[in-house]
């Protein structure tokens, strides 16, 4: 015979003697009830195999439990490290996390995310300043909290948690500065996201700012062979840099391979690289790459105690910006 898709709390009841709310109480956090019926609950939960439908209760309450991860290049070392980090605390929060791939641009993920807000989701949080605005739009339209990660919509409501990218900027330039170099260059995706966009940006000015011009290249996505691409368009120059930052360590790492391999550059004595980010690989000996950390654990669990109202210092504001943290290695003179 086919096995029984759920148990109910009914039966649950009936087993246990007792009545359904006895239940109900058994399995809500806070509640009364005696050890005794506590005992006799669980026991026969146990042997009948009963699970709380929690979607169900929160329905009640008008109120599902789902929280939607709007990501992009999620494939990246830092997008999967920032997913890992934000739904270990949706589980610690009780929260179900639900996740939306905004890679293509062909109207699917319009798609995914009226799904998921035909499953009640009760919030999104949008990792990555690549989908488009009218995504914001639509989670708020229909009554979602919302968290924004690195982008720069002005909406009133969400919570928007940034870096100060530019102020990071300035610090590679005096770096480069400190170490000698006069040559610089910024190497950068065509993704155009206002993180990657403001630490462009930022070392531009910064360098301006000393008399020193920057060469800006772009190219591809924010992945490892659009590095590579980009140290072959600065080191076949006339005039090589002799400093590179780099948006991403991904794509500081493409960079580093081909001038070692490609060009025979030595890093740091003839090129100095730093990059954004801090993925594993970065703190290889491959690489020992000069970086900026972001605090993903902290960003993870201000976008979640937020969601959950119980957050004390994003409560009562709507933004929310750390400062990375600048990590030392050998891809700089003097570091």
């Amino acid at each position: 015979m086919p096995q029984k898709p759920f148990v109910s709390a009914q039966e649950v009841a009936e087993r246990a003697g007792v009545s359904r709310s006895a239940v109900s109480r058994t399995f809500t956090p806070g509640a009364s009830v005696s050890p005794e019926t506590r005992r006799r609950v669980v026991e026969a939960a146990e042997a009948l195999g009963y699970h709380v439908n929690h979607l169900a209760r929160g329905l009640m309450r008008n109120e599902s439990g789902i929280v939607c991860l709007i990501v992009s290049e999620m494939s990246t070392p830092y997008r999967a490290n920032l997913i890992r980090a934000m739904t270990q605390q949706l589980q610690n929060a009780g929260k179900i996390a639900m996740l939306i791939n905004t890679d293509r641009s062909d109207g699917s993920v319009d798609l995914a995310l009226r799904q998921a807000i035909r499953y009640r989701a009760d919030a999104s949080i949008i990792l990555s300043g690549m989908p488009d605005r009218s995504i914001t739009q639509l989670c708020l339209k229909n009554g979602q909290r919302l968290v924004l990660i690195n982008r720069d919509d002005d909406q009133q409501g969400p919570l928007r948690i940034n870096l100060d990218d530019a102020e990071a900027a300035g610090r590679v330039v005096t770096a480069f500065v400190r170490a000698g170099c006069r040559r610089l260059a910024f190497a950068n995706s065509q993704a155009g996201t206002p993180s990657l966009m403001a630490r462009e940006h930022g070392f531009v000015a910064a360098a301006k700012t000393m008399g020193l011009p920057v060469r800006v290249e772009r190219h591809g996505p924010t992945d490892y062979e659009s590095g590579r691409v980009l140290a072959q368009r600065l080191l076949t120059l006339s005039e090589r840099p002799d400093a590179v930052f780099c948006a991403t360590d991904l794509l500081a790492c493409g960079f580093m391979d081909a001038a070692r391999h490609q060009f025979r550059v030595a890093i740091p004595d003839q090129l100095c690289v730093v990059g954004f980010d801090d993925i594993e690989q970065a703190a290889w000996s491959s690489y020992d790459l000069t970086t900026f950390a972001q605090p993903v654990e902290m960003i993870a669990r201000e976008a979640v105690a937020w969601l959950v109202n119980e957050s004390g210092q994003a409560a009562g504001d709507d933004s929310v910006r750390f400062q990375p943290n600048l990590v030392w290695r050998s891809s700089v003179r003097g570091g």
